[in-house]
């Protein structure tokens, strides 16, 4: 069964299981994902930190 992520903590989750497979990139942008979703600033900056580099998106 897929895995489904409703919360910011799902996001979180996946992005520190890519960070431990050897998948930086893939890990920053869940956890950009993550905080897009967390409401608190602080917190979603806190996100950010955990797992650094620079954003991957493609704005457009």
């Amino acid at each position: 069964m897929p895995q489904t992520f409703d919360r910011p903590a799902d996001y979180i989750d996946a992005a520190r299981e890519m960070a431990a497979a050897g998948r930086p990139s893939l890990a920053r942008l869940l956890a950009e994902e993550a905080a897009d979703r967390t409401p608190d600033a602080d917190t979603a900056a806190r996100i950010l930190a955990e797992f650094p580099g620079p954003s991957l998106r493609r704005e457009g």
